[in-house]
C-alpha cells in the first residue's frame, strides 16, 4: 500500500513538473524524466530552477496540458515491463523484518536481493541469502548459509561445525551467542542448511529443517 501511494505521487509530481516547465519554456521532457527517476534529485534542482527564472509564465492549452499532466503514467507504462523484468530476474530491493540477522542486518534496514547472481552460480557457504521459509513459502527470510548440500552439520555449546571443522563466527556478537547442540546432520542433495546472525533468537534450520535451492530468491547486499 505504502508503495502504490509513492508511486502514484511520483506520477503526479511528474505530470505537475511537465506542466510547470513547459509554462516556462523549460524542456518538460527532460525535467519530467528527471524527476521519475530520479525522484527528489530531480525535482530539487528543478524547485531551484523555476524559483530563478525570470521569464514570463505562459499560459497552457486545455489539451496540451491535460497531455502533460499524464506524462509520468506514459513513463509507467514505457517502464513497467522493464520493471518487472528486473525486480523478476535481477534485482528487487526488500526489507529486513526481525531481529534475527543482528547486529549484521537491523530490523527495518533495506537490503538489495541480487538474484542474478544464483541463476549463474551455486550458493557459497558464508552468503547471507532470502529465501521462502519452507514451511510458509508465502513468507521470505533472510539468514546465512553454513552448509551445502553434502556437508555434515553439527552444533556443540554453540559452536558450529561443518565437516568436523570448527566455522568461523566472527559476525556473531558475542550478545547473541547460543549454548545449543543439534545434530550431526548431513544436509540433503539440492538442499541448504541456513541461521540467522542472532543465534539466540533466529527461527532457522535448527529448527525446521533444511531450505532447497529453489526456495533460494538471491544473494543479500546490505542497504540503508
Amino acid at each position: 500500500m505504502e508503495g502504490a501511494f509513492a508511486l502514484l505521487l511520483l506520477i503526479g509530481i511528474t505530470g505537475w513538473v511537465a506542466r510547470d516547465a513547459a509554462r516556462r519554456g523549460r524542456s518538460w521532457a527532460l525535467w519530467s524524466e528527471a524527476v521519475f527517476f530520479t525522484g527528489a534529485l530531480g525535482l530539487v534542482p528543478w524547485l531551484v530552477v523555476r524559483n530563478r527564472t525570470d521569464a514570463p509564465v505562459a499560459r497552457l492549452g486545455l489539451v496540451r496540458g491535460a497531455l502533460l499532466s499524464l506524462v509520468g503514467v506514459l513513463l509507467f507504462v514505457l517502464t513497467f515491463p522493464t520493471y518487472v523484468f528486473v525486480v523478476t530476474f535481477l534485482f528487487q530491493t526488500a526489507r529486513v523484518q526481525g531481529h534475527s540477522m543482528e547486529p549484521t542486518l537491523r530490523d527495518g534496514q533495506r537490503v538489495l536481493v541480487n538474484k542474478l547472481a544464483y541463476r549463474m552460480g551455486e550458493p557459497r557457504v558464508g552468503d547471507v541469502v532470502m529465501f521462502y521459509y519452507p514451511l510458509r513459502p508465502e513468507r521470505a527470510f533472510v539468514q546465512r548459509v553454513m552448509a551445502a548440500e553434502g556437508d555434515q552439520i553439527r552444533i556443540v555449546d554453540g559452536q558450529v561445525y561443518r565437516n568436523d571443522v570448527l566455522m568461523n563466527d566472527s559476525f556473531v556478537s558475542p550478545d547473541y551467542r547460543s549454548r545449543d547442540d543439534w545434530g550431526p546432520q548431513v544436509v540433503p542433495e539440492g538442499y541448504y542448511f541456513v541461521m540467522g546472525d542472532h543465534r539466540r533468537n533466529s527461527s532457522d534450520s535448527r529448527h525446521w529443517g533444511f531450505v532447497p535451492k529453489r526456495y533460494i530468491i538471491g544473494r543479500v547486499a546490505k542497504g540503508r
